[in-house]
C-alpha cells in the first residue's frame, strides 16, 4: 500500500470518527430535551390538580370558583368543619302547606330543597352559630337566597343549621328552601364558617 492511499484511509477513518461523534453528541442533546420536557408537563399537571375545584386559595375566602364548565365539586372543608351535599332536589313550583291553616305557597319559577351535611373533623366541640349554609349562586352571579322564614311548617325539627358540632359525630343535616330562577344554570350553594374568622366555599347542587 503507498502512501497516499494510506494517507487517504486515515482521512476517511477520522471523518468516520468525528460524524458518529456528533450523532452521539445530538441525541444525547434530544434525550435531555426530551427528559426536561417530561419534567415540565408533568409539573405543570400537578400545579393544575391543586388549584382544582374545591382548593383553597391563601386567604381562604372562595375555596372554588363559579364555573359550570368545571369538574363538580359535592363537599368541601374549611377549617375543622367539613361541609357535604347530601340531597338537591327541584319541588316544582308548588309547595304545599303542611296544616288546614297555611296556604300553599307558589311561584312562577322553580323551588329547590337542599340538604348540606356539616361533620366536625377537629377534636373540640364547634360552638353554635359557627357555620350556616347560605346562598345559592347560579353561573351568571346570580343570588338566591332562602325561604326558610316563609316555611316554617316544612322544616324538621328541631331546625340542626347552625347547631353545635362534636366531634367526629355524623354529619348534621341542615335543611333549606330556595325560589331560583328556571333559566337559572351551574347552580352552587355558599357555605360558611364564622369563627375564628369568616370564610366561604362553594359546594355544587346536583
Amino acid at each position: 500500500m503507498d502512501f497516499k492511499t494510506h494517507f487517504l484511509i486515515k482521512v476517511n477513518h477520522m471523518k468516520i470518527n468525528k460524524q458518529s461523534g456528533q450523532v452521539s453528541k445530538i441525541v444525547i442533546i434530544l434525550a435531555l430535551a426530551a427528559i426536561v420536557l417530561v419534567i415540565i408537563i408533568y409539573g405543570f399537571v400537578k400545579f393544575i390538580g391543586k388549584r382544582g375545584p374545591g382548593s383553597s386559595d391563601s386567604n381562604g375566602e372562595i375555596i372554588n370558583s363559579i364555573d359550570g364548565a368545571s369538574k363538580k365539586v359535592h363537599e368541601t372543608t374549611i377549617g375543622d368543619i367539613r361541609f357535604l351535599l347530601e340531597s338537591s332536589q327541584d319541588q316544582g313550583s308548588v309547595l304545599k302547606g303542611q296544616f288546614s291553616y297555611e296556604n300553599d305557597l307558589n311561584t312562577t319559577e322553580r323551588f329547590i330543597k337542599v340538604i348540606v351535611g356539616a361533620q366536625n373533623k377537629g377534636k373540640n366541640n364547634i360552638a353554635s352559630q359557627s357555620w350556616e349554609v347560605g346562598n345559592i349562586v347560579d353561573s351568571e352571579g346570580r343570588n338566591f337566597t332562602s325561604i326558610n322564614d316563609k316555611v316554617f311548617s316544612l322544616l324538621p325539627k328541631p331546625d340542626l343549621c347552625g347547631t353545635i358540632l362534636k366531634p367526629e359525630f355524623k354529619p348534621v343535616p341542615c335543611v333549606k328552601y330556595y325560589e331560583v330562577s328556571k333559566i337559572s344554570k351551574g347552580l352552587k350553594i355558599v357555605v360558611r364558617v364564622n369563627q375564628p374568622k369568616k370564610q366561604d366555599a362553594l359546594i355544587d347542587l346536583r
